[in-house]
């Protein structure tokens, strides 16, 4: 990474460089892979992921820890006990006895057909996203004749 390149910039150029890499393994690992040729979208779908995956890497070590779990979770409202997070890691990496998961894991858990509670904590986030916007603004003046 360039020296002179600080803050918001170095983010920044992380940001892109991580963005490079994630696409990649999206393109050599999925987009090509026969067994998602049948996945309804994929590609936007990739993205999305790709996205909410960097959201939570945010030093482009490629992969996140159980403190960024835990992180992820309580962005999302949903606090979990570390045994609660322990299992969700469980789930992620396939019964593996390890403390991170990678983007291909987060890839695999997303796509695959075994339900993880991460996915399914995400998957209702994004619906969540979808619904129609609440009316924003002041709430309108109540008068008497209002009342019960």
């Amino acid at each position: 990474m360039d020296k002179h390149l600080q803050g918001g910039k170095a983010f920044g150029f992380l940001k892109s460089q991580q963005d490079v890499k994630l696409n990649s393994i999206n393109e050599v690992c999925f987009l090509t892979d026969p067994k998602y040729a049948e996945e309804e979208d994929l590609s936007s779908k990739l993205e999305m992921f790709k996205n909410k995956y960097m959201e939570f890497d945010l030093n482009d070590q490629g992969d996140i820890d159980m403190m960024g779990l835990k992180r992820m979770l309580e962005k999302l409202g949903v606090a979990k006990t570390h045994l609660e997070l322990k299992k969700i890691m469980s789930d992620v990496v396939g019964g593996a006895a390890r403390d991170t998961f990678c983007y291909t894991d987060f890839l695999n858990m997303m796509l695959g057909k075994r339900n993880s509670i991460l996915r399914l904590i995400l998957m209702f986030e994004e619906k969540g996203k979808d619904q129609e916007p609440k009316e924003s603004g002041p709430p309108q003046r109540k008068t008497f004749s209002d009342l019960p």
